[in-house]
C-alpha cells in the first residue's frame, strides 16, 4: 500500500496569508473620511486549511463468515406440445418451491427469475421440422445458514428430479456494519501510527484531526463450485470459509 505524505512548511503559508489578506483588504471610508479595514479570516475547514500537519492513509480490515446462501435453479422439461412441457415444468418447479419452503426458505426470499419456451427442431426428409418444446423455469433462493442451506439443496434438487439444473451457489455475509465499524476503527488507529512515527521524524508533537476520508470495502457474493447431489437429497457440503471487509481512511493532523 503506498502512503502519500503532504507537510506544509510555515513560512509558505504565512506568505500565502499575507497574499490574502493584501488580496481581499477593502477600505471603507468612514464619514470622517479615514479608512477602516475589513478582517480577514483565516479558513479553518478542511478544505480550506491553512496551517502545518501530515497526511496519511491507514487500512483496517477484519474477516467475517459468510452466513447467507444464494441459489439458482433451473427446471427444464420437453414434451411433444407447449402444454405437454409447460405442464412438467410446472409440477417440477412445484416440487422445487415446496421442498424449499420446507427447509425454511421464506415466501420472500424465494423469487421467479426466469421462463423461456422454445422449440427444439429436428430434421425430415431434410427439411427442419419441430421435433419437441423445451420449457425452463427459473427460481432464485436465499437460505440464512450455511450448514442448514446445504441440506436445503439436497433435498430441491431430489424433488425436482432430473428436470432440475442447479445454476449456481454463491455465499454472502447479510449484515456488515459491524465489520466495517471494527474494520474502521483499525484504519485510523494504522493512520494515527504513521502519522506519530512522521511527528516524531520532523521533531513536532501531533496536534488536532483537520479532516477525515473513507472509503469502504464489502465483499460480494462468491461463487461455489456446485457439487453434484445425488437423487437421495443428500446434503451439499458447503464450506462457508471467510471474506473480508476493509477500510481505508485519509487523515490529515495538524502539528502540535
Amino acid at each position: 500500500m503506498t502512503t502519500t505524505v503532504t507537510v506544509t512548511p510555515g513560512r509558505l503559508i504565512a506568505v500565502a496569508l499575507a497574499a490574502l489578506a493584501g488580496a481581499v483588504l477593502t477600505l471603507a471610508v468612514r464619514s470622517g473620511g479615514s479608512p477602516a479595514a475589513a478582517a480577514v479570516p483565516i479558513p479553518t475547514t478542511a478544505a480550506g486549511w491553512a496551517g502545518t500537519g501530515v497526511q496519511v492513509s491507514g487500512t483496517g480490515t477484519v474477516a467475517g463468515t459468510p452466513d447467507t446462501l444464494r441459489l439458482n435453479l433451473t427446471v427444464s422439461t420437453t414434451g411433444p406440445t407447449v402444454t405437454d412441457a409447460l405442464g412438467s415444468a410446472d409440477a417440477a418447479a412445484t416440487r422445487v418451491q415446496r421442498s424449499l419452503t420446507d427447509h425454511g426458505v421464506a415466501a420472500r426470499d424465494l423469487q421467479t427469475s426466469g421462463m423461456s419456451i422454445s422449440p427444439d427442431y429436428g430434421t425430415k426428409a431434410g427439411v427442419p421440422v419441430i421435433h419437441d418444446y423445451r420449457v425452463d423455469e427459473s427460481m432464485t433462493a436465499t437460505l440464512h445458514g450455511i450448514k442448514a442451506g446445504g441440506v436445503a439443496i439436497g433435498a430441491a434438487v431430489a424433488a425436482g428430479g432430473d428436470a432440475v439444473r442447479v445454476d449456481g451457489i454463491s455465499l454472502d455475509l447479510s449484515d456488515t456494519s459491524a465489520l466495517i465499524s471494527s474494520a474502521r476503527g483499525r484504519a485510523f488507529a494504522d493512520a494515527k501510527a504513521k502519522a506519530e512515527q512522521y511527528a516524531r521524524a520532523a521533531g513536532r508533537s501531533l496536534g488536532n484531526v483537520v479532516s477525515i476520508d473513507e472509503s469502504a470495502t464489502t465483499p460480494t457474493p462468491v461463487p461455489y463450485p456446485y457439487a453434484r447431489v445425488s437423487a437421495a437429497g443428500s446434503a451439499v457440503p458447503v464450506q462457508a470459509g471467510s471474506e473480508d471487509v476493509a477500510v481505508t481512511v485519509t487523515v490529515t493532523f495538524a502539528f502540535g
